[in-house]
């Protein structure tokens, strides 16, 4: 599959057109950032950590019956997906407090939810990714009919269900984590971007360790061994 031209560059990946109108090429970076890219580093190799990890969790969802733009992995930190318009929603799943959910709600630190709440929030770097509700989410035209809505809770909810038990077999808890979905070229909503310690939060089962991103976020350290970690875990598991 021949690389042609970039057609965008996020914060974690480059997107490039391909011989194919139908299908990308997605590269994953090395670059982290947080808080909305106002805090931004790098690590060498973690691209790659990130390619390889969404390649295992995709392939395990795609097992599960859940349609994903993933296609296969070409090299280290490249891969082949289908090409989408992606929908400007993160759709966020939450099993444990943490972070804004804390802060907006003061729930505490670690409480385990009673229920994966799922929360919209408006992809637009230049707001700050604002929260969102449903009449919010009309009201911009982020969606075509209300019941798309409907659809991106539900597969949010089917995607943590099968991740939330895979991470309890390897030992880790999935804290929370962030879902991008697009439409596909025949209008299909499926599952798209990346499953990877920069958009989920793992802690290790017992001791709450941080295997994520926020050891970026929180000037921790040791971000590529976590996510080797993550990844070693995974390959342990044999999916």
């Amino acid at each position: 599959m021949q690389k042609q031209a970039m057609l965008y560059e996020g914060k974690g990946k480059k997107l490039f057109a391909s011989s194919d109108e139908n299908v990308v090429i997605a590269v994953f970076k090395d670059d982290l950032t947080a808080f909305n890219a106002e805090k931004k580093g790098t690590e060498s190799g973690k691209g790659a950590l990130n390619c390889q990890i969404s390649t295992l969790l995709f392939t395990l969802l795609q097992r599960e019956g859940v349609c994903t733009h993933f296609l296969e992995q070409i090299s280290p930190n490249e891969m082949l997906c289908k090409k989408v318009s992606i929908i400007p929603i993160e759709v966020v799943v939450r099993n444990i407090a943490t972070g804004s959910l804390t802060k907006r709600l003061g729930i505490k630190e670690g409480s385990v939810l009673p229920y994966a709440l799922v929360e919209f929030y408006y992809k637009d770097d230049a707001l700050g990714d604002p929260l969102i509700n449903d009449e919010h989410c009309e009201i911009l035209g982020l969606i075509h009919k209300r019941d798309e809505l409907e659809i991106l809770k539900a597969q949010a909810r089917k995607v943590n269900d099968i991740l939330r038990t895979f991470f309890d077999r390897i030992d880790l808890k999935l804290v929370d984590f962030k879902l991008e979905f697009g439409r596909d070229h025949l209008g299909q909503i499926i599952l798209a971007d990346e499953i990877s310690p920069d958009s989920c939060r793992f802690w290790d089962k017992e001791s709450n360790q941080k295997l994520d991103k926020d050891l970026f976020r929180q000037d921790l350290g040791n971000v590529k061994v976590a996510y080797e970690e993550v990844l070693r875990r995974i390959l342990r598991a044999k999916v």
